[in-house]
C-alpha cells in the first residue's frame, strides 16, 4: 500500500500518570507511522499533563487538549478528539492500555484491501500493574447492529473506523457509551469486522466502571430501552443473552 491515510488516535486521560507513558510510548512504536495521537485531559490533578508535555515537545503528532470541568467519562473527552481529529481514520485508546506495535498496520491494510468501514480485534488482558497471563478476549467475527444488541463484540480499544462511517454520531455521556456509540453507527447499515488476532492489551483497573456488574446491566438496559427505543420483550431476551455471553467473556 503506496498511499497511508492518516490516523487520528483519540486517547481520553484523567490522573494517568502512572500508565500513560506506556500508552503513548505503544503508539510511538507502531510500525505504521502516519498517525496524529490527540490526548485530551479530563483535568488531570497529577502529573499527566507534565508526561504529555514531555512527549509532545518531542513528537509534533501528539497533540494536548483538556476540558473545561471534570466530566467524570470519557465520552466528552473521545468527542473533543473526534472534533479536532484530521485523520481518514479513528481510533481509540484509553491511557491506560496499549497496544502492539503492528495494530495499526495490520488493521489498515484488513480495512483498505476489504473496502471495511469498521473494524476491530482481539486483545489480551492485564492486571492493574501491567501483569500479562494471556487472558485472550475473543470476539465475533462479524458485528451487525442485531448481534451487537447481544453483547458488545467491537473493544473500543481496538476499533479502528473511518471519519465517513462516524458522520454526527458522537459519545453520549452515559454509562456504556461506547456500547451506544457502535449502536448508533451500525444502525445507519455499516457491519464491523473482526481481524482475528491480538492487537492490544486491556488493563483491569481495580476501580473500573466493569467492576461492578450490577451498574454494567443498567447501563446496558438503557441503551437498549432508553437510546435505542427495543421493545420489551425483545429487550428482555437481548437482556438475557446479554447476561450469558457477558458471564462468559468477565469469568476470562
Amino acid at each position: 500500500m503506496n498511499f497511508k491515510p492518516l490516523v487520528s488516535i483519540i486517547t481520553p486521560c484523567y490522573n494517568s500518570a502512572s500508565t500513560i507513558r506506556e500508552t503513548i510510548d505503544s503508539v510511538i512504536n507502531q510500525s505504521y507511522q502516519n498517525w496524529e495521537l490527540i490526548i485530551v485531559d479530563d483535568c488531570s490533578t497529577d502529573d499527566s499533563r507534565k508526561i504529555i508535555e514531555e512527549y509532545r515537545k518531542k513528537d509534533k503528532r501528539i497533540r494536548y487538549f483538556k476540558t473545561d470541568n471534570p466530566s467524570g467519562s470519557p465520552a466528552l473527552p473521545r468527542n473533543i478528539g473526534i472534533e479536532e481529529s484530521q485523520g481518514k481514520y479513528i481510533a481509540f485508546l484509553d491511557s491506560d492500555d496499549m497496544w502492539f506495535p503492528f495494530k495499526l498496520d495490520h488493521e489498515i491494510v484488513f480495512m483498505e484491501r476489504n473496502n471495511y468501514s469498521l473494524v476491530y480485534s482481539y486483545y489480551e488482558k492485564m492486571d492493574s500493574e501491567g501483569n500479562r497471563n494471556k487472558r485472550i478476549i475473543q470476539t465475533r467475527k462479524v458485528t451487525t447492529y442485531d448481534n451487537l444488541l447481544k453483547s458488545n463484540s467491537i473493544p473500543c480499544l481496538t476499533s479502528l473506523i473511518s471519519r465517513e462511517a462516524i458522520g454526527n454520531i458522537r459519545f453520549k455521556q452515559i454509562p456504556q457509551e461506547d456500547f451506544c456509540f457502535w449502536l448508533d453507527i451500525l444502525k445507519k447499515g455499516y457491519r464491523a469486522y473482526n481481524l482475528c488476532e491480538v492487537t492490544a492489551l486491556y488493563r483491569e483497573a481495580n476501580d473500573s466502571r466493569s467492576s461492578n456488574k450490577l451498574d454494567m446491566f443498567r447501563g446496558y438496559w438503557n441503551v437498549i430501552r432508553n437510546q435505542q427505543k427495543i421493545s420489551l420483550f425483545p429487550a428482555l431476551f437481548y437482556m438475557t443473552t446479554y447476561t450469558i455471553l457477558g458471564v462468559a467473556k468477565y469469568i476470562k
